[in-house]
C-alpha cells in the first residue's frame, strides 16, 4: 500500500484529535513461541494502519499543531549486525525517507523525550489497558509533569480510548484497502476450489488442509487470516475445530472455512461440501435450508437497513426449515422468541471483516443496532449443526455440520460478493467435484 493512504489516514485522526491534545500507540512485541525462538512477527493492526511500519519495538506519536512536525516514531537504530542476522530494518533515517515520519528517535530514548511532548496537552489518546508497561509508564509521565506545576507546565488531564476514534475509521474501507481485500478474496477462493478438486475418500483433513496452504504460498501470500477449519463428518458440529487430523469417510460432508491474509487484510470463506463428490438426501435437504437462508439473509445487505436484519432473516428462514424437516417441532415465531433454534444454529450471521478476520468497529448505536453503509465489508455465514449425540432428531439427520460463508462489501446500490469464485450451489459443487 502506498504512503499517500497511510498520511490520509493519519491526517484524519489528527482532524478528530484536534490541536492542543496527543495520540500515542504502540507496535505489537514480538511472541516467543518456545525458548529462542519466536512466531513470525505480526504488526498490531491499529498502528499497522496508521504508519505501515511493520517493525517491532517502535512507538507512534501523533500531536496535531507540533510546529516541528505532527508524526513522530520512535524506533530501533538501525543496527549492522542485526541487519546481517535477521535483515533489513528502517532505523531513523528510514522512518523518515520511507515511512514519512515527520520525526524519528532511537526506541531508547522514550522516557527522556516523549514525557515533554505531554507536556501542556489536554488529553491523551491512546489504547488503555493493552501494554500493562507501557500503561505504567505513561501515568508516571504524567505524574512527574503534575509535580512541575508551579514552572507552569501543566500534565493532560484526560485519557481518551484512540480505539473509539481509530476503530471507527476502520469500519469503512478505502479502495486502495478494497483492493487487497479483493486479492484476499480471488486467492482464498482458489484454494477453495483446489480443495474440492483434491477431496477424496481416505484423505486425512490435514492433506486437504496442505492444498489451502499451497495455492495460499504459490501466490506469495503467506499468512493465514486465522487458523484453517478442515472438518470432516460430525466435526463440523465443533464451530471452530482446527485440529485437522482425522481421515476424510466416503458419505461425508466436509466443512472448510478457511482464508488468507494479503497485506495485512483478511478473507474469511466457508464452504462445505461432499467428501465423495455427490450430497446425499438429507445433507442435500440441509445443504439447501442454509443455502437459503443466506440469500434471504444477503437481500438484507444494503444501505440503510440494520444490521441486525440479516440475522433475522437467516433465523426465520432456518426455523421454518427446520419445521418443515422435523428437527423441531411448534410454531415457527413461538420457536423464534424461545430461541429453540439456537440447538442447531448457535451463532449470529456474520462479523465485520479487515485488517482483523473479527474486525474492530461497533454493531450498536447506544441501544440501536447501527445502519449499513457504503464500505463496511461483513461476514454472511449460516450454518446448521447437528451434533452426531443428538437424540432428540432421526438419526439421518445426525453428525451433520454446514456453514456456508462469503465476503460481503456493502455498497450504494447494495452489495458486492467478494468472495464470488467458489461455487456453492448443489449443483456446480457436484458439476466441479467430477470434474465438469
Amino acid at each position: 500500500m502506498k504512503q499517500a493512504e497511510f498520511k490520509k489516514r493519519r491526517a484524519t485522526l489528527m482532524k478528530q484529535i484536534g490541536k492542543g491534545n496527543i495520540a500515542i500507540i504502540a507496535s505489537a512485541p514480538h511472541q516467543t513461541r518456545n525458548r529462542d525462538v519466536q512466531y513470525p512477527y505480526r504488526q498490531d493492526s491499529d498502528f499497522y494502519y496508521l504508519t505501515g511500519f511493520n517493525e517491532a519495538e517502535s512507538l507512534a506519536v501523533f500531536i496535531p499543531g507540533r510546529e516541528q512536525g505532527e508524526y513522530v516514531l520512535f524506533c530501533r537504530e538501525f543496527d549492522q549486525t542485526k541487519a546481517l542476522w535477521e535483515g533489513a530494518h528502517a532505523g531513523l533515517e528510514g522512518a523518515t525517507k520511507h515511512y514519512e515520519a515527520d520525526d524519528s528517535f532511537p526506541i531508547d530514548d522514550l522516557d527522556d523525550i516523549l514525557p515533554g511532548m505531554l507536556e501542556n496537552k489536554g488529553k491523551v489518546f491512546y489504547p488503555m489497558g493493552k501494554d500493562s508497561e507501557l500503561d505504567h509508564k505513561l501515568l508516571d509521565w504524567i505524574n512527574n509533569i503534575r509535580k512541575q506545576s508551579r514552572s507552569g507546565v501543566t500534565a493532560p488531564g484526560e485519557l481518551v480510548s484512540l480505539e473509539h476514534v481509530l476503530h471507527e475509521m476502520r469500519l469503512f474501507k478505502s479502495p486502495e484497502e478494497l483492493k487487497l481485500m479483493r486479492r484476499a478474496a480471488e486467492v482464498s477462493a482458489r484454494a477453495h476450489v483446489r480443495a474440492m478438486k483434491t477431496c477424496r475418500p481416505g484423505l486425512y483433513e490435514y492433506q486437504v488442509e496442505a492444498e489451502l496452504l499451497h495455492e495460499f504460498i504459490q501466490e506469495g501470500l503467506r499468512a493465514v487470516a486465522y487458523p484453517s477449519i478442515v472438518a470432516g463428518g460430525k466435526n463440523a458440529c465443533v464451530l471452530h475445530y482446527i485440529e485437522n487430523k482425522d481421515k476424510l469417510h466416503k458419505g461425508d460432508l466436509l466443512l472448510i472455512d478457511a482464508g488468507v491474509e494479503c497485506d495485512h487484510y483478511a478473507a474469511d470463506i466457508t464452504r462445505t461440501f461432499p467428501v465423495s463428490g455427490k450430497f446425499s438426501e438429507p445433507q442435500r435437504l440441509l445443504y439447501q435450508l442454509v443455502l437459503d437462508a443466506q440469500a434471504a439473509a444477503l437481500e438484507q445487505i444494503r444501505p440503510g437497513v440494520a444490521w441486525n436484519k440479516a440475522h433475522e432473516a437467516s433465523v426465520e428462514v432456518l426455523t421454518k426449515g427446520l419445521v418443515e424437516l422435523g428437527l423441531l417441532k411448534g410454531r415457527v415465531k413461538k420457536l423464534i422468541k424461545d430461541e429453540k433454534y439456537k440447538q442447531f444454529y448457535m451463532h449470529r450471521i456474520g462479523h465485520w471483516l479487515g485488517m482483523d478476520v473479527h474486525d474492530v468497529g461497533d454493531y450498536k448505536i447506544k441501544d440501536d443496532w447501527r445502519l449499513l453503509e457504503p464500505g463496511m465489508v461483513l461476514t454472511v455465514e449460516p450454518g446448521l449443526y447437528v451434533p452426531a449425540d443428538c437424540e432428540s432428531v432421526d438419526k439421518q439427520w445426525r453428525g451433520i455440520g454446514i456453514r456456508i460463508e462469503d465476503d460481503v462489501l456493502v455498497t450504494k446500490g447494495g452489495h458486492e460478493i467478494l468472495t464470488h469464485g467458489v461455487p456453492k450451489s448443489i449443483a456446480d459443487i457436484e458439476a466441479l467435484m467430477r470434474g465438469d
